[in-house]
């Protein structure tokens, strides 16, 4: 298991870091306060108007980097921190989350895609942890000199359900990166920030991106860690 410690603790200290630079990021650009004096919540509600949605309404939410999407209500929840102030990371974050919005009036086919595996993907981020446990107690207690390997169907089956939260994670990149481009082409193209402000919504943007890149490579790391354990047939 010293292999997927050390995974486990590169991919900790990784997504700190990230973490900590996205909030370094987040607070920086809050002092780079929009010349047209909108809010987060104005900011939002102008670009679904734009984009022609009006059965989408923007609300806040407790917390600080809550902000998201919900396809369910079609709501656009923005956190204390974004909702009513007037700045840069404010204007980067709304207009991202209705970035989400526009995706789904237009039907933008992986965000659908990531929608289907919803369901699958909460089964199996609940219980892969203990069927994956199971499995490597079941193989190492079923070796035998005809079966060096034991018996590894219920860890292939942990490692299945562990395949679809990694492919949740990688199908989550082009989704956010899409929302992320449409909001900032529309930010640009409408005026809504200066070429200043626009630096710093790009930049946070960024940054906000590259949690869900570590959260992929990570989750891919540890998928590759328990195949190997699946075909080897032993730990190291």
């Amino acid at each position: 298991m010293t292999g997927y410690y050390i995974i486990i603790i590169i991919s900790m200290l990784v997504s700190w870091y990230v973490s900590w630079k996205l909030k370094s990021k987040f607070e920086h650009y809050s002092n780079v306060h929009l010349r047209n004096g909108l809010s987060g919540k104005e900011v939002a509600e102008k670009m679904l108007k734009d984009n022609g949605i009006n059965d989408v309404q923007v609300i806040s939410v407790p917390g600080q980097l809550t902000d998201h999407y919900n396809p369910a209500d079609k709501t656009v929840n923005l956190s204390e921190g974004v909702y009513m102030q007037r700045n840069a990371a404010a204007a980067a974050v709304a207009a991202h989350e209705c970035g989400h919005a526009v995706q789904h009036a237009v039907g933008y086919s992986m965000l659908q895609l990531r929608s289907k595996l919803v369901p699958v993907v909460q089964i199996s981020s609940n219980l892969m942890q203990y069927v994956i446990l199971a499995g490597l107690v079941i193989m190492a207690s079923t070796r035998s000199f005809e079966n060096p390997n034991g018996n590894t169907t219920v860890l292939a089956i942990g490692v299945i359900m562990f395949a679809f939260t990694t492919l949740f994670a990688f199908i989550t990149l082009p989704v956010e990166y899409d929302a992320s481009n449409r909001a900032m082409k529309w930010l640009k193209d409408t005026g809504t920030v200066t070429q200043e402000e626009f630096i710093g919504v790009k930049d946070s943007l960024k940054w906000a991106a590259r949690t869900y890149v570590v959260a992929a490579i990570g989750s891919l790391a540890q998928l590759l860690y328990w195949g190997s354990l699946l075909l080897g047939g032993r730990r190291d």
